[in-house]
């Protein structure tokens, strides 16, 4: 009789669930503050990782700076700092007894480090360097991400494993780092940008595919771990996004008819879409909104009708041109060694 009255109580939950995310779309929730907030973002020199920095500096985070690449990740911290220097102007407020008092300007913070998050022993050095000269980390942004461009059979299994570990393994580093003084405060949140790619597959990128798949897993898998431990301080964020006009897939493309509805993503706009999901702490946030619907029917249509709707998308070989870039590229690489 018990859970037969504990049933209709989830029944319940579930419906009121529904209600409140339905009273989302109509009504905007706030978005929270990240003043003064330690922000790691992994993969911070180009692309998304960028854009993520500049909008985090934009709301007066303290940005921690991951990237293996030393120039380019510097050149992101200058980027930060230009907006620093922006907010960096004298604000004034009523005062306590109706006067007016100066507020002092807002102090740049960005901190920059190299670090390959595809090496565990490095990930967790640099880890205790972060906590030493910056200070426990309240949001952590697993961004990092990068792609074999070869077909299976083609692929050195260097570079699969190097898709893996940086894709997915380096999140469970990362997490592990700085999950636990999240866990004794009670307080944090940790973003996993992964990819539609990690939602539904597609012919030639096997290694990306599965290491996005894993990611999602891991994301997901925690999550429901925090619930468990009644950890409700703590906010987690998945972000799929559809293919993103940044030059990782450079080359990729879906049916000519098709493609000027389904475009590539402006890296600005994923970012935005993104940042809002993530200070209204949003579980999951796909771009575009079509993302969830291919999503649902691939969980419930046969294989052989998610094949015939691959081919008339043009979805099911939208990698190849792509691939054929990096072979074309490789090839004229080792050809100007030779010489």
């Amino acid at each position: 009789m018990i859970i037969i009255a504990e049933f209709f109580v989830v029944i319940l939950k579930v419906l009121w669930a529904f209600v409140t995310a339905g009273a989302k779309w109509v009504v905007r929730p706030k978005e929270k503050s990240v003043a003064g907030q330690v922000c790691v973002i992994t993969g911070a020199g180009s692309g998304l990782g960028r854009l993520f920095a500049k909008e985090f500096a934009r709301r007066r985070a303290i940005l921690v700076l991951w990237d293996i690449n030393s120039q380019s990740n510097e050149e992101t911290a200058e980027m930060v700092r230009q907006i620093y220097h922006e907010l960096d102007t004298p604000i004034t407020k009523d005062g306590p007894v109706g006067g007016v008092e100066e507020v002092p300007p807002f102090q740049p913070q960005v901190y920059t480090y190299v670090c390959d998050v595809g090496k565990r022993e490095n990930v967790y050095s640099i880890a205790e360097k972060v906590r030493r000269e910056v200070g426990e980390v309240d949001i952590l942004i697993n961004n990092a991400g990068v792609v074999s461009g070869h077909h299976l059979l083609e692929c050195p299994d260097e570079l699969i494993e190097r898709t893996m570990v940086v894709n997915c393994h380096a999140h469970f580093w990362t997490t592990k780092a700085f999950l636990p003084k999240m866990l004794e405060l009670n307080h944090g949140h940790i973003v996993t940008v992964a990819s539609s790619l990690g939602l539904f597959s597609t012919a030639g990128v096997e290694d990306y595919c599965a290491s996005k798949f894993g990611a999602i897993g891991f994301h997901e898998s925690l999550s429901h771990e925090l619930k468990a431990s009644e950890k409700d301080g703590i906010n987690m964020t998945l972000v799929c996004p559809y293919l993103v006009d940044t030059g990782m897939f450079k080359g990729c493309r879906i049916r000519k008819e098709i493609e000027p509805f389904l475009p590539p993503l402006k890296p600005e706009f994923c970012v935005k879409q993104a940042m809002r999901a993530i200070l209204t702490d949003q579980p999951m946030i796909c771009t575009p909104r079509i993302v969830y619907m291919v999503n649902f029917m691939k969980s419930i249509l046969p294989f052989e009708a998610i094949v015939c709707m691959y081919r008339f998308l043009g979805a099911d070989k939208c990698m190849y041109p792509f691939l054929a870039q990096r072979k074309e590229a490789m090839n004229n690489n080792e050809a100007k060694n030779g010489i």
